[in-house]
């Protein structure tokens, strides 16, 4: 592989900001491997210690879907009874559940 960055496998960058937050998408990196990745994003995203950790993702693991998927894939499942709670006994004196 050539010394290119453009050459270089794309990483997702995710920093969390507070120990407890979720991590959060802030952008990519291009390294040789997993180590040079953190380290890329360590300087890039957290130069002014905006962050308590980082997730280092190779772009070509993450499956996402698409724009086009809107309909079926995100709608309801009112078919599966389990999902709902309905026939479930709340004990007597707890509020919420």
């Amino acid at each position: 592989m050539s010394n290119s960055n453009n050459e270089w496998p794309l990483w997702e960058v995710f920093v969390q900001t507070k120990s407890g937050m979720p991590h959060k998408h802030c952008g990519s990196v291009h390294a040789p491997d997993k180590e040079m990745a953190l380290q890329n994003a360590r300087d890039t995203y957290t130069r002014r210690n905006e962050g308590t950790n980082i997730w280092v993702v190779p772009a070509a693991a993450i499956t996402a879907s698409s724009p086009e998927d809107i309909g079926p894939f995100f709608d309801p499942s009112n078919d599966k009874a389990y999902r709902h709670p309905t026939f479930y006994t709340i004990p007597e004196g707890v509020k919420y559940i």
